[in-house]
């Protein structure tokens, strides 16, 4: 990812903000998942989904990265068996959501009319330590990063079209 760079653009730049944060000290795998079902969502719905998260009275549905989480019931509601709870990478999209809102706040933008209109995250180059074993050996002891950027962008309302006026021709 290049610093400083968004992957898409705003279409209306006016009525949309962004946040990034980059290399974040969190797993990639559960802030991608957590990070995915928040798009389409509220600002508000957003922010009470990831405080439900930290409460256990929500879990974040894994939909790609099946292989190691459980199953769950709370799960059922996302139409998914398998679900978890991580603490970690909720509190840092927190802090994205926080920041997106603060900018929205800058913009003069209705925080009730903002909705989750782009995430993204990607991998950031891992973080190499080693561990020691017995007999003499070593392995490798990595931690997986990530870069996270979402935008929130200002619901548009459809205005509703007028009555079709008819028309009678008379002959």
């Amino acid at each position: 990812m290049v610093k400083g760079r968004y992957s898409a653009e705003p279409t209306v730049a006016a009525k949309t903000v962004k946040a990034r944060g980059d290399g974040l000290r969190v797993h990639y795998k559960n802030t991608r998942e957590t990070a995915m079902n928040l798009k389409g969502m509220t600002y508000l719905r957003a922010k009470t989904f990831l405080e439900n998260v930290l409460a256990h009275k929500e879990c974040v549905p894994f939909r790609r990265h099946t292989g190691g989480p459980g199953r769950n019931p709370q799960a059922k509601k996302w139409h998914v068996s398998q679900g978890r709870w991580p603490t970690k990478s909720v509190e840092h999209l927190q802090v994205l959501l926080h920041n997106a809102a603060a900018n929205a706040e800058m913009k003069k933008l209705d925080l009730t009319k903002l909705i989750v209109s782009h995430v993204q995250v990607n991998r950031a180059p891992v973080h190499r330590r080693r561990t020691y074993r017995a007999h003499g050996r070593i392995t490798s002891f990595m931690s997986h990063p990530c870069h996270v950027e979402l935008m929130l962008a200002e619901r548009e309302i459809p205005v509703p079209k007028a009555a079709e006026k008819k028309v009678v021709v008379s002959e």
